[in-house]
């Protein structure tokens, strides 16, 4: 469970810019190609939180939609997943443009 060390990474960027303020409210940005479990990090958050700045913080995740660009034609398009083929038919991958994201996008204090 890899999003376990990835809380407390996000809880140790937002306690060590807090500097001991207490933290309200942590704002995630997450692609959903990212491979990340939202679900998971809620789940981890409370737990990792306890005893810091962070304790108590409503976690807030905006996502990203995942969006791929075609290396032939240059039409941007939705990606579900993180191999996509354009409708021209190319057949190299389409380069990815949005939805890997892993980002602490703000905190409110």
């Amino acid at each position: 469970m890899h999003e376990l060390s990835i809380t407390r990474n996000i809880v140790s960027i937002v306690a060590g810019e807090a500097a001991g303020r207490p933290v309200k409210r942590v704002h995630l940005t997450i692609g959903r190609l990212s491979g990340v479990d939202v679900a998971a990090i809620a789940f981890c958050f409370p737990l990792v939180a306890e005893g810091t700045a962070v304790a108590g913080a409503e976690l807030v995740v905006h996502r990203v939609e995942g969006r791929g660009r075609c290396e032939g034609c240059r039409k941007e398009l939705p990606l579900d997943e993180l191999v996509g083929v354009c409708p021209c038919e190319r057949r190299e991958p389409m380069a990815i443009t949005a939805g890997e994201e892993l980002l602490v996008r703000s905190m409110e204090l």
